[in-house]
């Protein structure tokens, strides 16, 4: 047999078997996607609007999220340290009321303590730490992203007088208690599965119900 016409079985050879595997590996991938859509929820949304509609690229960040921090396990909370933290929340919320700006930034602090006691990346490394608890708290992580971004924008706003309205602070600290309501509880309560539950639970502190809190 002619050098030509083995390398013309071994190309139809490859050609063949490349067309028998191409549906197998699509189910793969549309299966992968299904998987992360789940486990994710608004996270995956946000990830394919932050890569311009580029599924595929938004589907990769998430399983590299998934490969660094999917075997992460939470560490637990002793009664004594968890009363602590809820204590801190509830300070953080009443301080709301005449200095929203710097009970979001105290908010921000705790949320970053509180993650890093339960086991994941220390608060010095946001951006890990977070990338982290969405992979097990994907529901709620928004909410401490929203903190941490009025915290920064306050931050570099040296007047304090302008940046985040009241409104955007007071929205941004209901949202991050969802995510504190998560990390406070026992381990094994915590994560997507408990999203029902916490759908039948005001995540509104008490504290916004009373005086219109003043700028600061």
């Amino acid at each position: 047999m002619s050098t030509g016409m083995i390398v013309l079985i071994v190309i139809v050879a490859v050609v063949v078997f490349g067309a028998a595997i191409a549906p197998t590996l699509r189910g793969r991938g549309r299966s992968r996607g299904r998987g992360l859509r789940r486990r994710f929820g608004p996270e995956y949304e946000r990830s394919v609007a932050l890569h311009d509609g580029d599924t595929k690229a938004a589907e990769r960040e998430l399983a590299e999220r998934v490969e660094r921090h999917g075997d992460l396990r939470e560490r637990p909370l002793d009664p004594a340290g968890r009363e602590q933290y809820a204590a801190r929340w509830t300070a953080v919320q009443e301080h709301f009321v005449d200095s929203p700006r710097q009970a979001v930034a105290e908010a921000d602090r705790l949320l970053a303590e509180l993650a890093a006691a339960r086991g994941y990346p220390d608060g010095g490394r946001y951006e890990e730490q977070l990338a982290a608890l969405s992979v097990h708290h994907a529901d709620h992580v928004d909410g401490y992203r929203q903190v941490h971004r009025v915290t920064c924008a306050g931050a570099s706003d040296g007047s304090g007088k302008t940046g985040s309205g009241t409104e955007e602070m007071r929205a941004a600290l209901v949202g991050a208690r969802a995510l504190f309501d998560d990390l406070i509880q026992p381990a094994q309560d915590t994560g997507r599965h408990r999203a029902a539950q916490a759908g039948t639970r005001s995540h509104t502190p008490w504290a916004f119900s009373r005086s219109h809190p003043k700028e600061s």
